[in-house]
């Protein structure tokens, strides 16, 4: 597996994913990002590197549509236009790095035993924020009691 950095298509697998995401017709796009997403989700007992990889890859797409999201400007992305992604992506994707920074993911321990893991969890997290934000909260409280 290659990796160059700790962006979501900084490796081959996401590369390729966004390849395969650029030869999907694009009435069948979305069905390929949901299902990047289901696979790490729905990972029994071990999350394999590659599936966390085009996890991650899924979610920075997922992400870029939602505000505060960074649009996907890499030549290791996809080539073709996205088509807008269902809101029901958002939580999707959220479970989806929940799982691959989670126990017995490949891809997280091969991430810790470098000195670049925590970037790239961070990294993680701030896609993660986008994905599922925190509320804001108000100065002033809305009733006196």
């Amino acid at each position: 597996m290659g990796t160059w950095d700790i962006g979501p298509f900084d490796n081959d697998m996401a590369a390729d994913f966004a390849g395969t995401l650029d030869e999907t017709p694009h009435d069948q796009r979305v069905g390929v990002v949901r299902s990047a997403l289901m696979q790490a989700v729905q990972a029994q007992d071990y999350l394999e590197g590659a599936e966390g990889d085009e996890a991650v890859a899924a979610a920075a797409l997922v992400a870029a549509q939602c505000p505060g999201g960074e649009p996907v400007c890499t030549s290791y992305g996809p080539d073709e236009p996205v088509p807008t992604l269902p809101d029901d992506l958002r939580s999707l994707a959220v479970a989806a790095l929940d799982r691959v920074v989670a126990e017995n993911s490949e891809l997280a321990e091969l991430w810790d035993d470098t000195a670049h893991g925590p970037a790239w969890r961070d990294s993680v997290r701030r896609l993660r924020a986008v994905l599922d934000p925190e509320p804001e909260r108000l100065e002033e409280p809305l009733f006196e009691v």
